[in-house]
């Protein structure tokens, strides 16, 4: 059994852009864990306080992993607000030591949104801090793939589709069944979220030659292809 964390400025974020995956890895017997470094909180319904809506979106984001089998955990930090320090990458490796995931997945590094640039650069200090062994934390290192980054709307500059993931059919309806659990994917008045990234799975689908795909990019780094001949 592998396990996949994916991890997103906000709850929600990796459940629409990478949810597909995570439902389809959940399906196959692995383990899913979801981070959200903030609650995502300030999308917030009219009929809803910024503070009501944050503990809304923790039950939301307990009832999707619920649905996968798997965990969610949420950050303290506030929507909009999330910090560029040292103490949130401490704990995002610490996070990482505890759960020992096989793989990341996370946000792209250009996006309209703060929260998610900065969640890049937060989920690759703290990879990097997990998997070094010299750092003496409460719990042993541990080494993480990836990340993988996820395809999102609001993430687009430069972003260039390059692993392209099958979601199997039984995947897609896990997943179709789970985001139902965020309010804000079937009712936000700003962005019609579960419309858009059912789509976009269905056309990231044809162009693996699959029903259904996410589409991640990777580090510049990474992208070699290496073969005995041709």
């Amino acid at each position: 059994m592998r396990t996949i964390m994916a991890i997103g400025g906000h709850v929600g974020d990796m459940e629409l852009t990478a949810g597909g995956v995570l439902a389809s890895a959940a399906v196959r017997g692995d383990k899913i864990v979801t981070v959200a470094l903030t609650g995502g909180e300030r999308g917030n319904p009219p009929d809803k306080t910024v503070s009501e809506y944050r503990t809304q979106k923790i039950e939301e984001a307990n009832q999707f992993a619920k649905e996968l089998g798997g965990e969610a955990v949420i950050f303290k930090y506030t929507d909009g607000e999330l910090p560029d320090n040292e103490e949130v990458r401490w704990e995002l490796c610490d996070t990482i030591r505890k759960y020992k995931p096989n793989v990341l997945i996370t946000h792209w590094k250009n996006s309209m949104h703060k929260d998610h640039s900065l969640t890049h650069q937060i989920v690759n200090a703290a990879q990097f801090y997990a998997g070094l062994a010299s750092i003496e934390r409460a719990l042993p290192p541990h080494w993480a793939a990836g990340p993988y980054y996820a395809e999102n709307w609001e993430d687009p500059t430069d972003f260039k589709p390059y692993v392209y993931v099958e979601v199997t059919e039984e995947g897609y309806q896990l997943w179709e069944k789970a985001i139902n659990h965020h309010w804000f994917a079937l009712h936000s008045p700003s962005y019609p979220y579960k419309e858009y990234y059912s789509n976009l799975k269905r056309i990231r689908g044809i162009d693996a030659r699959k029903k259904y795909a996410e589409a991640f990019n990777i580090q510049e780094r990474e992208k070699r292809i290496i073969r005995n001949e041709l």
